[in-house]
C-alpha cells in the first residue's frame, strides 16, 4: 500500500480510470485546480489525493453544473474551512489542557490572542 499523497499514476492512467480526456487534466492544471508532481523527464504523476480532488471537480462540473471559476472558489473555501477546523482542534486541546491543570494559558494566533484564566 502506498502513501495517499505519493505521486504514482501517469496522466494516461488517471484519464482512463476517470473516463476523461488527458487534455481535461491538462486544463485543470492550467487553471490551477490540480498540481500533479513531475518526474525528471517532466511527466505528470498523480497521487490518490489528486484523484480524489479531480473526482470532486468532476462532480461539481458534471453533476452540479459549476464552471471552473466556481470550482476554484469552492476548493479554496473548502481548504480554508479545513484550516479553521484544524485551528479549532488545537484551541480545544489547549482549553482541555487548561481546564485539566487549572493554569492560565495564552494562545498566540496571527490575528488575535486568546487568554484563558481560571
Amino acid at each position: 500500500m502506498h502513501n495517499y499523497e505519493e505521486p504514482v499514476y501517469l496522466i494516461s492512467v488517471v484519464a482512463k480510470v476517470l473516463n476523461i480526456h488527458p487534455q481535461t487534466l491538462r486544463q485543470y492544471e492550467r487553471e490551477g485546480l490540480v498540481e500533479p508532481s513531475r518526474t525528471d523527464g517532466k511527466m505528470r504523476l498523480y497521487s490518490e489525493k489528486d484523484l480524489d480532488r479531480i473526482k470532486m471537480i468532476l462532480r461539481l462540473t458534471r453533476d452540479l453544473g459549476v464552471n471552473l471559476a466556481g470550482v476554484d472558489v469552492i476548493l479554496r473555501l473548502k481548504a480554508q474551512i479545513q484550516e479553521y477546523e484544524s485551528e479549532l482542534d488545537e484551541l480545544r486541546a489547549a482549553l482541555e489542557e487548561f481546564t485539566k491543570n487549572k493554569k492560565s494559558l495564552v494562545k498566540r494566533k496571527e490575528k488575535f490572542d486568546l487568554i484563558f484564566l481560571k
